[in-house]
């Protein structure tokens, strides 16, 4: 055997998402492979074809304020599923999380108050934030470990987790929902604007801002398109899987118990139903923003034209006068179409 068979032996295959130095533009290049510029363009045309056949309904400045509004929520927790999936992994558990976390927070601020938050202070409202981001943060870190130390499938883990969340979120308030929310979280926070944009809006686009600088510019983010791409070979170079899928489980409990606060600042009542299918929408963002089931690839950009592409359509159908039977086929359509390309484009990249 030659010296250089010997040497072919020992080689490790090193992810593309640890050689960013070497390779350039490593962000504008992962954009381009998660189709980025051709998912903002179908968007584009979703607005531009509801705004021709209504434009004065679709462009007035109330109707993409509450568009904004209704999926700031649903875009917290999609940041947090853009990762989880870009490690080739799933949660099922986000949306009853955030549920617990909304009743947990609810509760604990009418707890310091004396039974009723309605007129309580910051102080309140900045410890109702705290449980609630903890809350969610918890079963983030419940899932982390039960799937990276004890080796349960994502599927399983979270789907237990699913379960026992909305279940713990009916036991500490009997199944009803908790009111009690303060004025002045709703007037500032949930309702309020700045320069004609939501403060929701606003809160959204800043966690939306900095997910996408931990992914594309930091060793956080390499590591987790590496753990994505090929996890044995990313263990080889050195890199602590497990200890960085309980980081990443972690945050997206995290931003969970983020959306639960936000939810309640908006709908002034920390409700138990409702959010049901919160977890696959999020799902259906992160796929429909051009991350790949299959892991290592995608971006936080591909994932905000995710969550709107549906909101679009199912505000476009409705104004247009299409029946809302119609909406959730549309959007499966378009959920089943991109799943297809990434398959599709995953196999042509595979016979180079």
């Amino acid at each position: 055997m030659t010296t250089d068979e010997k040497k072919d032996d020992n080689v490790v295959t090193v992810p593309d998402s640890l050689k960013a130095d070497e390779r350039g533009p490593s962000v504008l290049r992962r954009l381009a492979g998660a189709n980025t510029l051709w998912i903002g363009l179908v968007l584009l045309v979703l607005v531009a074809t509801f705004g021709a056949i209504r434009p004065d309904a679709i462009f007035q400045v109330t109707t993409l304020q509450f568009l904004l509004a209704e999926t700031a929520v649903l875009l917290v927790l999609s940041v947090g599923m853009t990762f989880v999936i870009i490690t080739s992994g799933i949660d099922l558990s986000v949306g009853s999380v955030l549920v617990f976390a909304s009743v947990s927070s609810a509760l604990a601020m009418n707890a310091v108050s004396g039974g009723d938050a309605t007129n309580a202070g910051w102080g309140v409202i900045g410890f109702g934030l705290v449980v609630a981001v903890v809350s969610g943060a918890v079963w983030g870190l419940l899932n982390g470990l039960l799937i990276s130390r004890a080796k349960i499938p994502p599927l399983i883990v979270t789907l237990g987790s699913f379960g026992a969340a909305q279940g713990a979120a009916l036991l500490l308030n009997n199944g009803s929902n908790v009111s009690g929310i303060p004025d002045k979280l709703n007037r500032t926070f949930g309702s309020g604007t700045y320069l004609g944009i939501p403060n929701i809006v606003i809160v959204a686009a800043v966690v939306t801002a900095l997910g996408a600088l931990l992914l594309s510019t930091t060793r956080f983010g390499r590591y987790t398109y590496a753990v994505g791409s090929n996890e044995e070979a990313a263990r080889r170079v050195g890199i602590s899987v497990r200890g960085h899928l309980t980081k990443v489980y972690l945050l997206a409990g995290t931003l969970a118990g983020l959306a639960g606060f936000m939810g309640n600042a908006f709908f002034r009542v920390a409700v138990v139903t409702g959010h049901e299918t919160d977890n696959l929408n999020a799902i259906a963002a992160v796929v429909l923003g051009g991350t790949s089931i299959f892991g290592g690839m995608g971006s936080v950009l591909g994932t905000v034209f995710g969550v709107f592409i549906p909101a679009v359509l199912e505000k476009g159908l409705v104004i247009i006068g299409v029946r809302e039977f119609w909406q959730p086929i549309a959007v499966a359509i378009v959920l089943v179409a991109a799943v297809w390309l990434d398959q599709t484009r995953r196999r042509a990249r595979n016979q180079r």
